[in-house]
């Protein structure tokens, strides 16, 4: 029986994950110590993280043409779910993003929820949990 190693790059796929996992407890880190996370660069860093996630994930997955990290993180996302609609499950959290980011560029920042900066966080640590576990399932990346 042939089993081919779809882990072509699982190297660079781990160091993406093990990078955004200290990234976002570093975030975590500052919200369990009371500090006032500064709400435009966190979302920004939560944004970035999900990209890079994502852009790691298409690029070993070698199926898809892989996404320009300057695009927007719901042009990158298409990338993502194109011909795989179950990716759709974290679709809502990156929208929620851009919606942080959106009220943040208009001055709005009476439209976002309590904590929108804790928010942001969760958010991301939810997308790198739920695209982690898929990894794992998948055989990409090691426990």
């Amino acid at each position: 029986m042939l089993i081919l190693d779809c882990n072509r790059k699982a190297g660079q796929l781990e160091k993406i994950f093990r990078e955004a996992d200290s990234e976002l407890a570093e975030l975590e880190r500052g919200m369990v110590a009371a500090e006032r996370l500064p709400l435009p660069e966190t979302v920004d860093r939560a944004i970035e993280c999900i990209k890079r996630l994502v852009i790691a994930y298409v690029a070993d997955e070698g199926k898809k043409q892989i996404p320009d990290a300057s695009l927007d993180i719901l042009d990158v996302f298409k990338a993502l779910v194109k011909g795989e609609p179950t990716w759709n499950a974290i679709r809502d959290n990156c929208r929620e993003l851009v919606y942080y980011r959106n009220c943040i560029n208009m001055g709005r920042e009476d439209a976002l929820p309590k904590a929108p900066e804790k928010m942001a966080v969760r958010t991301a640590r939810h997308v790198y949990l739920y695209m982690k576990t898929r990894c794992l399932r998948e055989g990409r990346l090691e426990d």
